[in-house]
């Protein structure tokens, strides 16, 4: 998959879930229950136990179904390490240049973190495809967005932190090409009780939410 179809495909889902979790065997379980609630895009990150084995394992099940996206890379060396696991797009929490022009030599979709006008201008500059906002919630939430996307409307911003049920309409019409979203989604103590449904159900409704935004 070419860096311009991973990005159409998650600017056209609109949600990448940030999978974070206290084993692999829970982040997998997220990942299926994610996609089977109509996302089948998935950042994991390199905060889960064994993240390159699960990212490694998930390429083996899925093929094209499932985009994979490395999550937390805060390096070169890292992000190599996830590319050869079969990551196919690399997201940090904030804006390494390194890791930017190695995404860059190596045609991978890069999702650098940014917060301030100027690290948001610094990170597309670099040559980062799209810039991760965080964390958005922190600091005033879709209202943020919006008034980044004032002076920067040509730059393509995920949101992550505060995105959940209440808000995730309100960041799509504030102008979110995507949203990033955590804990609302994938609860620790729903994999804890392997509730995997309520995350399923809970995609479905985010899915729905993103598209009737889009709408108004």
């Amino acid at each position: 998959m070419t860096k311009e179809e991973v990005r159409r495909r998650i600017v056209d889902i609109g949600i990448i879930p940030v999978i974070r979790a206290s084993t692999a065997e829970h982040a997998l379980m997220a990942v299926e229950s994610v996609a089977a609630g109509g996302i089948p895009v998935v950042e994991v990150t390199m905060t889960v136990p064994k993240a390159l084995d699960v990212i490694a394992e998930l390429a083996k099940r899925s093929g094209n179904e499932l985009l994979i996206g490395a999550g937390t890379v805060l390096d070169a060396k890292a992000a190599q390490r996830c590319l050869d696991a079969g990551a196919q797009f690399l997201v940090s929490p904030g804006f390494d240049l390194p890791t930017v022009k190695f995404s860059t030599s190596k045609k991978i979709l890069m999702i650098a973190g940014a917060l301030t006008p100027t690290e948001v201008i610094a990170a597309w500059n670099a040559g980062s495809d799209m810039v991760k906002i965080f964390p958005c919630g922190n600091v005033g939430g879709a209202k943020y967005i919006r008034a980044l996307k004032g002076p920067l409307p040509l730059i393509p911003m995920i949101p992550t932190g505060g995105v959940n049920l209440d808000t995730a309409a309100e960041f799509i019409r504030a102008g979110a090409e995507a949203l990033g979203i955590g804990g609302e989604l994938i609860s620790a103590s729903l994999l804890e009780s392997r509730k995997t449904l309520e995350i399923t159900n809970l995609a479905r409704r985010f899915v729905s939410i993103v598209q009737e935004a889009r709408l108004k």
